[in-house]
């Protein structure tokens, strides 16, 4: 076999030695004769051992696997002027080796016009380019599949809920969405690892698969849930499909490499085109359904339907939100002193600081119309950021006065929060001697770890704890003496109608009786009436707040109280 000739397109052993040693082989084509001659090392390149076997262009092109046009008309059919310097090209196919497998090759080269300006021979360089040809499908897969369970992934899922809600718009067919959840695999996590967790997404991913149809779409949509786009399916069918989805997960334990785990999801659906226009509004529709389900039992299933009173309610929320971002920035946030008062004095110990938001015409909005709604949606931080500024900066003002400030339990973990507070702190240290941090009872139960590090910290500090809305969630011996808090207030709910109910006489007396029992002083919440002063006073309850013994404030009185008053009502206290 030639090594090409004089006439071949390489005219320099130096040029041939340079393009062997990254491994291309040159190649020249004789179109007339159908020969083709090859450089050193084809055989390596394509795998074959009697290279003359591809010393014709038609023998050679029997082992090609090309798409389309052949790869004569690819090359010589191209209708470019050929003005001397040959016509480029540049091609890629299979190339079938002597073991049956298939090569990726890369063709690139000239053809050059004879005599009659037919193109008369070829002079090109093949490379072998499988490597290259895995990068890119890994890269495509990557960009469609989910790496872990061999889904779609949430790129791809979305693009085929698109074309599902296009068809569905169109008319051609009802379809639906199914967003899908893995029940508590939190907990999975903590009893056996992020590996067996992973086990579990697989096998629910594959059971899914097996349940859905040819042309309905599968994929991961995040971390533990799977979205299933269900073609041809209209509304009155998403309650049966969904239990036997469902049931094809639950019905059977998932066998890992640590054991058997029993596994369920939940899941919402929304049918299309009816209840969405976009594919966002699908998925937050479909979210929607999910946490509603999530709401009720695991292993449960909600259907997004239309609310004009939840889109009401969202409305307002968003206009609260709005309204309570101007209000940060503008600094309207303030604050209102409500008294706790000694029991048996009625001199107010302390003040408790209560949010207020006052709008541009002055008026005075109370926490109850946008505190839930910056819990909702995240702000509470900013909120209680605010609310410690300003109650650093009446104790500085006022050196007679207590104060009581309330946080939520984001608050606990936010570093900023604490650090500022804490400089505050360290840079007057009186101040700590008159603040009071209270935490609700139900953060207490759920963030133990976190929270006993917080309450040593500002003990140390100075401050005193109060737990809040104490009976409200039943904190534990364990972990109200694991806090070591100052103060226990009684949640309100127990103190509402206490004269006439004896159940709640029942638990007022033994929630004093348990905080006594760690010689932790009381206070009463909510307190309405003369009677239940009286009567919580009797129980042990060592300090009382609510509006019968002072309403909220938005700025202290210039000398405190220091009579025997409980209110402004002329409630006298009994001796002591």
């Amino acid at each position: 076999m030639s090594d090409l000739g004089s006439n071949g397109a390489l005219r320099d052993d130096l040029s041939i030695c340079a393009v062997m040693a990254v491994g291309d082989v040159v190649y020249r084509w004789t179109i007339g004769d159908d020969r083709l001659d090859w450089g050193s090392q084809a055989g390596l390149l394509f795998g074959i051992a009697d290279l003359p076997s591809i010393a014709n262009h038609r023998d050679f092109v029997a082992r090609i696997v090309m798409d389309g046009p052949s790869r004569y008309e690819r090359i010589c059919l191209a209708r470019e002027s050929e003005p001397g310097q040959g016509v480029p090209y540049e091609l890629e196919y299979q190339f079938r080796d002597d073991f049956g497998g298939l090569r990726w090759i890369e063709d690139r080269g000239r053809w050059y016009r004879g005599a009659d300006g037919s193109p008369d021979y070829a002079v090109g360089i093949m490379r072998a380019i499988d490597e290259r040809h895995h990068r890119e499908a890994q890269l495509v897969k990557l960009s469609t599949y989910d790496e872990l369970t061999g889904l779609l992934n949430r790129v791809r899922l979305k693009e085929a809920l698109g074309e599902a809600l296009v068809a569905a718009q169109r008319g051609r067919q009802n379809a639906a969405f199914l967003l899908f959840a893995v029940d508590n695999l939190a907990l999975i996590n903590d009893a056996f690892g992020f590996d067996v967790a992973d086990e579990v997404i697989v096998c629910v991913g594959e059971r899914l698969s097996r349940m859905a149809r040819r042309g309905d779409s599968l994929g991961r949509y995040a971390g533990n849930k799977f979205g299933l786009v269900l073609n041809n399916c209209g509304e009155e069918r998403l309650n049966d499909v969904c239990a036997r989805l469902l049931a094809e997960v639950r019905d059977e334990v998932v066998v890992t490499t640590r054991g058997p785990v029993a596994v369920t999801v939940s899941a919402g659906s929304i049918a299309l085109p009816g209840h969405a226009s976009s594919v966002d509004q699908a998925l937050a529709r479909a979210e929607e359904a999910l946490v509603s389900a999530k709401q009720k039992l695991r292993n449960s299933h909600a259907i997004y339907t239309p609310s004009r009173e939840r889109d009401k309610t969202r409305l307002r929320n968003i206009n609260v939100a709005d309204e309570l971002i101007t209000a940060l920035n503008d600094r309207r946030i303030r604050i209102a002193y409500q008294p706790i008062v000694d029991a048996h004095s009625g001199v107010p110990a302390m003040h408790e600081c209560l949010v207020r938001m006052e709008r541009p015409d002055g008026t005075i909005v109370p926490a109850g119309h946008f505190v839930p709604v910056a819990e909702k949606l995240g702000l509470i931080g900013l909120l209680d950021y605010r609310v410690m500024e300003l109650a650093v900066e009446t104790l500085c003002d006022r050196a007679d006065v207590n104060l009581s400030l309330n946080i939520s339990g984001r608050t606990i973990g936010d570093r900023l929060w604490r650090d500022t507070l804490a400089s505050h702190l360290h840079a007057d240290t009186s101040l700590a001697e008159r603040l009071t941090i209270e935490i609700t009872e139900t953060v207490a139960i759920h963030e133990i770890e976190e929270l006993t590090d917080f309450v040593a910290g500002f003990r140390d500090l100075g401050c005193q704890i109060a737990i809040d809305d104490f009976g409200a969630g039943y904190t534990s011996f364990r972990n109200l003496k694991t806090l070591d808090v100052d103060l226990v207030k009684i949640d309100g709910s127990f103190v509402i109608d206490l004269v006439n109910n004896p159940d709640n006489q029942f638990f007022v007396r033994t929630l004093v009786d348990l905080a006594h029992n760690f010689n932790l002083p009381t206070v009463a919440e909510w307190v309405s009436n003369a009677e239940e002063v009286a009567m919580l006073r009797d129980f042990g309850v060592e300090y009382l707040q609510g509006f019968y013994l002072g309403e909220p404030i938005l700025s202290l009185p210039a000398r405190l109280a220091s009579s025997g008053v409980i209110s402004s009502k002329g409630l006298r206290a009994a001796p002591a």
